[in-house]
C-alpha cells in the first residue's frame, strides 16, 4: 500500500529494475548488455522482462568476457550510446579492471573533453549468502581511487532507483554498487522517474552525540545501532548516507560531525585501506578542532570471506559490531547480556 499517490512499496532488486527500465524507455541510446541479461532476467534479476518489452537489440546477452563486455561499452558510450553494463558479481571488476581503469575513465580527459563516457556498470557486491571469497567481496575502494569513475552505492529501495536513473543520465562512467543482500528489501518508491543528486548525502537520522557515516548496507545495520544506543544509553545518533563515495559529499559528513563532535565509519569492506580511513582522513583535515575523541572506523577483518555460514556471519559487520564500537568511542560501559548498562561516559560525566 502506499501513503502517497505515485508511490508504492517496492523491492529493492523492483525499484532498480523500474528505474531502468523508465530510462530504456525516455532514450532510444539506453541499452543494456551482460551475461544471461535477456531471457534468463540477469543472475539477480535486474533485468527479468526487459527483452520482451525492449527487445534483443537493446538488451544484448554477450560472451562469457568481461572486458570485451565493458570495452564494447566503452567504444558505444564513445560513440554516442548510453550502455548499461550487468557485470554480475562485484568480483568480476578485477577481469576488467584495464577497460575500467586505463580506458573507460581516462578517454574523455585525454580526448579534451571532445567525447562523453556515459557508461553504466551495475556491480552486485558483498557478503552473507555464501557464495564464497571470489563472489563476496566489497571492493568499492579500488574504484574510488581511479580519477573519472563516479562510485555509487544505494542502501535502499528508493535509492536504488534514484541513484541508478542519474547515474544512466551522467556522462561520465558510473560505478553503481548494489549490496545482494538487500535486493530483497521493502520500501516506498515513487513512481515517476525521478533522480537523487550524486554527490549529495542523505541525513538518515538525526542525532547530538554522535555522528555514524554508513555505506551500502551499513546503513540499516547503523540505524539498527543507533536505536539500541539511544535506549540502552540515551545516546542520540547522527546517521549519514553518502550515497555517492565518489564524489564524496564531505560538507554535510563535517556539518554532522561539527554538531555532535564524534565520528564513526562503518562500511562492510576490509577496514584496511577501506574508504572509512579516506572519510575519517578528510574529517581531520577539515574540522579537527571540531573533534572530542578520535574517529573510529568499523569494518571486516584482513581475511578473505568464508563460505561457512557461521565464519561469514563472523566476518561481516553487524549492528553489534557497531554498538560495540561506539560504545568504546564515547567511553560507555558495554550492553551486558540482559541489555542494563552502568553510568559512565558521555552520560556519566
Amino acid at each position: 500500500m502506499s501513503i502517497a499517490e505515485g508511490v508504492r512499496t517496492l523491492r529493492y532488486v523492483e525499484a532498480l529494475r523500474e528505474g531502468l527500465r523508465q530510462c530504456l524507455e525516455e532514450d532510444d541510446n539506453v541499452f543494456v548488455l551482460g551475461e544471461d541479461v535477456g531471457d534468463y532476467g540477469g543472475v539477480f534479476r535486474a533485468t527479468k522482462g526487459l527483452i520482451g518489452e525492449f527487445g534483443e537489440r537493446r538488451i544484448i546477452d554477450t560472451p562469457l568476457s568481461e572486458a570485451s563486455v565493458v570495452g564494447l561499452a566503452t567504444g558505444a558510450a564513445a560513440v554516442g550510446l548510453r550502455p548499461v553494463v550487468d557485470l554480475m558479481f562485484m568480483d568480476f571488476i578485477g577481469i576488467c579492471m584495464d577497460q575500467l581503469a586505463n580506458q573507460m575513465a581516462k578517454m574523455r580527459y585525454m580526448f579534451g573533453g571532445k567525447v562523453t563516457l556515459p557508461v553504466t556498470v551495475l556491480a552486485f557486491a558483498g557478503a552473507g549468502g555464501g557464495m564464497g571469497a571470489q563472489h563476496s567481496q566489497s571492493l568499492e575502494a579500488w574504484l574510488c581511487h581511479v580519477p573519472g569513475l563516479k562510485v555509487v552505492m544505494p542502501s535502499g529501495p528508493a535509492e536504488a532507483k534514484g541513484l541508478l536513473v542519474a547515474s544512466i543520465r551522467d556522462d561520465n562512467p558510473v560505478i553503481y554498487i548494489a549490496h545482494k543482500r538487500l535486493l530483497g528489501r521493502t520500501a516506498e518508491v515513487a513512481e515517476e522517474a525521478f533522480a537523487l543528486e550524486l554527490g549529495r548525502a542523505c541525513v538518515k537520522r538525526v542525532g547530538k552525540d554522535l555522528t555514524i557515516v554508513a555505506m551500502g548496507r551499513m546503513v540499516e545495520e547503523a540505524l539498527k545501532a543507533a536505536d539500541t544506543l539511544e535506549q540502552a544509553h540515551g545516546i542520540g545518533v547522527e546517521v549519514i548516507d553518502p550515497r555517492t563515495l565518489q564524489p564524496l559529499d564531505t560538507t554535510t559528513i563535517v556539518e554532522s560531525v561539527a554538531k555532535t563532535h564524534r565520528c564513526l565509519v562503518a562500511h562492510e569492506a576490509v577496514r584496511f585501506g577501506g574508504i572509512g580511513a579516506e572519510i575519517a582522513a578528510q574529517i581531520q583535515e577539515v574540522a579537527f578542532d571540531e573533534l572530542d575523541a578520535p574517529i573510529h572506523r568499523v569494518g571486516a577483518p584482513f581475511t578473505p570471506i568464508p563460505f561457512n555460514s557461521g565464519l561469514e556471519r563472523l566476518h561481516v559487520p553487524n549492528k553489534g559490531d557497531i554498538v560495540a564500537e561506539a560504545e568504546r568511542l564515547l567511553g560507555l560501559s558495554p550492553l551486558q547480556p540482559d541489555g542494563s548498562t552502568s553510568a559512565g561516559g558521555l552520560n556519566g560525566r
